[in-house]
């Protein structure tokens, strides 16, 4: 039984510190393994580069990346009366598959965030577009509001045309808001992983940003694996808790797709599993309950993990176990992928099942994503910032990393 109780309160201002805008890296180092390496092991702390990544490694290592690639989601319109609105997909929701909300080539329905909304209460918004010499309009058409984000009714009147080229074309690269800077040419190399592939997120999974063909040929000299699977970055990575309490912050859902080959070679190697960034440790946890499901229900199709699971289940079973029906789901229907979507909280408490280190960047005060990073230390985080904060390393998505192991 899971002994890890949700309601025992986890007060976010325990998880605050001050970040100077001078240490948050406004832009990345000319050369991407050239950062700086944090290394963290049996609460001892030390210094390298990445580049060397590989020496401090264990031995039989599976590194595991986020092969999600951010797509150029902010798109901006003017009213007639020249007011700017800015539109900013998250997700899609009709059709809700990326690949097809991508690959739609009239019409599409995304979730969005709109900038100056209030000076867009009615009407369609149209913007020309030209792509291979041919100009058509984009129109977008608001349609219902649920919190903060929005449905947007995307249309356009070209057929030949798919809703990714007119992101490509039209779109803007969003990169984060703490940057307090403008997209440049250059973030459209810098702010994507060397192995993205897979259109889906509005945020890189940065720890990945680091990592060069040198540093993958370094891993295959100490004869270390690597497999990947896609986990789509949403805004809510962005997020801070501004809840008094952990307990009372709703968790962001992202969506998440892992190959067969890859649960494969999860069983092969539990014990010595590694997660390039927090979106593959989510994934990666998020395996575990997903079995779960199965090993109780073999016909479950309800891939969804919810914020709290992991802190109400009265069940337990081996990470094995769990790995293993995930296997037998697929290989029953004759899948190659698993598709899921999470809401998982890892939080102070929390018990790994599949993660055994992490390599990730530095993160922001009241984040998730410093929770996460505090429940795999064991609350040694602050030990672990302040030597950062001491020794000038480079912080968030274009800054520094840092390898924490077990």
């Amino acid at each position: 039984m899971n002994k890890t109780d949700k309601n025992i309160p986890v007060y976010i201002d325990e998880y605050d510190y001050s970040l100077p805008d001078e240490r948050i890296a406004k832009f990345p180092l000319p050369r991407r393994d050239a950062s700086k390496l944090l290394l963290y092991k049996n609460k001892s702390i030390s210094e390298s580069t990445f580049s060397r990544i590989a020496d401090f490694l264990p031995e039989n290592s599976l590194l595991v990346y986020n092969n999600t690639r951010v797509i150029q989601a902010r798109l901006v319109f003017f009213k007639e009366t020249g007011a700017r609105i800015e539109v900013f997909c998250l997700e899609p929701l009709k059709p809700s598959d990326y690949a097809l909300s991508l690959g739609a080539t009239s019409q599409c329905d995304w979730k969005c965030m709109v900038g100056n909304l209030k000076k867009w209460k009615e009407g369609i918004l149209s913007k020309l577009v030209e792509i291979d010499g041919k100009t058509f309009s984009l129109n977008a058409q608001f349609m219902a509001s649920e919190g903060n984000t929005h449905s947007i009714h995307f249309s356009w009147d070209n057929h030949d045309i798919h809703f990714a080229e007119i992101l490509e074309k039209a779109g803007e690269l969003p990169i984060p808001p703490y940057l307090n800077r403008k997209t440049e040419e250059s973030d459209l190399i810098t702010y994507q992983t060397v192995y993205s592939k897979i259109k889906g997120s509005v945020a890189a999974p940065t720890a990945g940003l680091h990592f060069t063909s040198e540093v993958f040929e370094s891993l295959k000299t100490k004869n270390i694996g690597t497999v990947e699977l896609t986990l789509h970055v949403g805004a809510g990575t962005f997020q801070p808790v501004k809840t008094e309490t952990v307990n009372e912050h709703h968790m962001h859902t992202e969506v998440i797709s892992v190959q067969k080959d890859t649960i494969e070679h999860l069983l092969q190697k539990t014990g010595n599993v590694i997660a390039v960034g927090t979106t593959s440790v989510r994934t990666l946890e998020s395996l575990y309950y997903i079995g779960l499901k199965l090993r109780m229900n073999p016909d479950n199709t309800d891939f969804h993990i919810p914020q709290w699971m992991p802190y109400e289940i009265q069940d337990e079973i081996s990470t094995d176990e769990a790995l293993q029906s995930i296997l037998d789901y697929l290989n029953n229907n004759n899948l190659k992928y698993l598709h899921a979507d999470t809401q998982i909280m890892i939080k102070p408490g929390y018990r790994f099942r599949l993660v055994n280190g992490m390599i990730t960047n530095f993160h922001q005060p009241k984040s998730t994503l410093l929770l996460l990073v505090s429940a795999f230390v064991d609350g040694q985080w602050k030990e672990i910032y302040d030597y950062a904060l001491s020794n000038d390393f480079r912080f968030l998505s274009y800054g520094d990393s840092s390898l924490l192991l077990t």
